[in-house]
């Protein structure tokens, strides 16, 4: 099908006020590609808008090259440039979600239904329109170089980008057929921008270099990323918290302006998938931007006040991206514990972790007590002798969690264990005091693994008995050996048997054994 073809299939007429610049047949490019803008965004239609997509697929196919994008290198390529960047807004918001106005920023998923599909064809037409810019990144006939069409990829790519960023990553309003056409499309966006990488086409080849598209792609989000409009469109802030996580050091630094404002604005709304989008976005930043640019302007203070509060919402996937995202944070905002001078004064990690042991003792719902354990000891190797502040809270969340099952996974005892081990090897001077307590639960966990008949599998009954094993074995070395006296009193005979079982498991492993049996 020749271009008179499609214009006559697309209603639009061939007669224009000035001859195209190429001297080639038909209307110049910006007339055709301002119709068919015209009819897209026109209420109704003799045609309907998929078939007009469908025509323009065929014309960006089957056109001239040198009609399509020889304008570039004439005084107005530069009205060409905006003219195609109106024809790719057009058929973006063709494809856009609808508009939210509730105040929960989300709409039911049956409002998405025909955005797949618009999706999909959108995709297509971009993908051509991508493709021949790629095929026409070559010397033009007017003698100049290439780069008229490097300009105008560089003003498309980040309108491209941002479409394609809001239909791959497996939300409501996509399907496997648009998230496979927006892959596709990205892909061919990285290849004719001449790149190798996404990253690279974000942020270019080296720190210095400027020719990546991340500047134009946030100069796009940023209205939309306002406290007032965030809201509006619900894809908007994936695809913002999705574009930061491309960007890692040393680029990331530059754009801290543009990325911490609204990364805080998602983490401060009340739905608490909004606030782990935040918080993800937050503890991003805060492993790839420099300590001393945190620092600047109070940032890390700002950020740390905003993540504590976030300690008192007992919900444990928010806990769970909070404690991590503090932990490293917390290495910004402090010297290391063990460097602190003397005298050693409280800082914020004791602040941080005397409210989570303080949660942690009378948290009941096992979701979160799993997650509580599994960050503790992290924190208490970052402290590490400067634990000792905090053990006579410690020593009660380790017992209690110790004697409660949780579950086949058994996460929050095993994560106990190990808190409880490294607490040992960190305060060992201070164990001998607590030594009565600390065996008995250890002890009285053998014997209920021993003689426990729920579905656990046997390789984490197994992995309980050994940490159990080794931290009796740590509690005996560093109390100089005062673990015979207080196990010498004759168990029963339930106890025997369960330590038979305990001992029959551990048969393979002689060097866990014998340290168990100088007891």
């Amino acid at each position: 099908m020749d271009l008179p073809e499609i214009l006559n299939r697309l209603q639009l007429s061939g007669e224009t006020e000035a001859p195209s610049p190429s001297l080639l047949p038909g209307p110049p490019v910006a007339t055709v590609l301002s119709q068919i803008q015209e009819l897209l965004q026109a209420g109704k239609s003799s045609k309907t808008k998929e078939d007009i997509l469908q025509d323009v697929i065929r014309l960006f196919e089957t056109a001239d090259s040198l009609w399509l994008f020889s304008s570039c290198c004439h005084s107005e390529g530069s009205d060409l440039g905006k003219v195609y960047v109106g024809f790719t807004g057009t058929l973006v918001q063709y494809a856009a979600l609808p508009r939210c106005e509730t105040d929960s920023g989300e709409l039911c998923e049956s409002w998405y239904s025909s955005v797949p599909g618009k999706a999909c064809t959108v995709a297509g037409v971009l993908l051509r329109l991508v493709r021949r810019l790629g095929a026409s990144n070559v010397v033009l006939p007017c003698g100049s170089t290439a780069a008229p069409v490097r300009s105008l990829v560089r003003k498309l790519l980040p309108t491209v980008f941002v479409f394609s960023a809001a239909h791959m990553q497996g939300l409501p309003w996509t399907d496997a057929q648009s998230e496979l056409a927006a892959r596709e499309l990205l892909a061919a966006s990285v290849q004719t921008a001449g790149c190798e990488t996404l990253t690279e086409l974000l942020c270019g080849k080296t720190s210095s270099d400027d020719e990546g598209i991340l500047g134009p792609v946030l100069e796009l989000l940023k209205p939309e990323m306002q406290k007032e409009t965030w809201k509006l469109n619900q894809a908007t802030k994936h695809v913002f918290s999705w574009t930061l996580i491309q960007v890692s050091r040393p680029w990331l630094c530059s754009y801290l302006d543009w990325v911490f404002p609204p990364s805080l604005l998602i983490s401060d709304d009340y739905r608490t998938e909004n606030k782990v989008l935040g918080v993800h976005c937050l503890h991003h930043i805060v492993l790839n931007v420099p300590a001393a640019a945190l620092r600047q302007f109070n940032r890390a203070q700002v950020l740390y006040h905003a993540l504590f509060n976030h300690l008192y919402t007992p919900e444990a996937h928010l806990i769970q991206a909070v404690l991590p995202c503090l932990l490293d944070l917390l290495s910004v905002l402090e010297k290391p514990p063990q460097k602190a001078g003397d005298p050693r004064k409280a800082t914020r990690y004791d602040e941080v972790l005397r409210l989570v042991l303080t949660h942690m003792e009378m948290e009941h719902k096992i979701p979160l007590r799993r997650v509580y354990a599994r960050n503790i000891p992290p924190f208490i190797d970052r402290l590490g002798i400067l634990i000792v502040r905090h053990l006579k809270r410690l020593e009660r969340v380790i017992v209690g969690y110790l004697e409660v099952y949780d579950g086949p996974e058994e996460v929050a005892r095993l994560y106990t264990l190990q808190a409880l081990e490294n607490t040992i090897q960190h305060a060992w001077p201070r164990m001998a005091s607590r030594l009565d307590v600390l065996v008995k639960s250890l002890l009285r966990l053998i014997y209920d693994v021993c003689t426990d008949c729920s579905p656990t599998p046997q390789a984490v009954k197994e992995d309980l008995l050994q940490r159990a094993a080794h931290c009796l074995i740590l509690l005996h070395r560093c109390c100089d050996h005062e673990l015979q006296e207080f196990t010498a009193p004759a168990p029963t005979r339930e106890c025997w048997n369960a330590l038979r079982k305990f001992s029959r498991m551990f048969e393979d492993k002689k060097q866990m054994w014998s340290g168990l049996t100088e007891l």
